[in-house]
């Protein structure tokens, strides 16, 4: 049930991997994470108003021909 030596040794190995590319990545700041959160709800909120404005019409298209009321 227990790990041999190799096994330890792969699994040694692949932490050691694992935290040498973690120190190759370039954190984000704290300015460009807002930024880009601000970014993403600005646009998140054009599009939800853009498909609410979509929906409205089509319904008001669907009422204007009968369907729906």
């Amino acid at each position: 049930m227990g790990e041999s030596k190799a096994e330890k040794k792969g699994l040694s190995a692949k932490w050691t991997g694992l935290k040498a590319e973690f120190s190759r990545i370039i954190w984000p700041t704290k300015a460009t994470i807002i930024s880009q959160t601000v970014v993403t709800l600005v646009v998140t909120a054009i599009a939800g108003i853009i498909i609410y404005g979509i929906d409205q019409a089509a319904l008001a298209a669907l009422h204007s021909i009968g369907v729906g009321k």
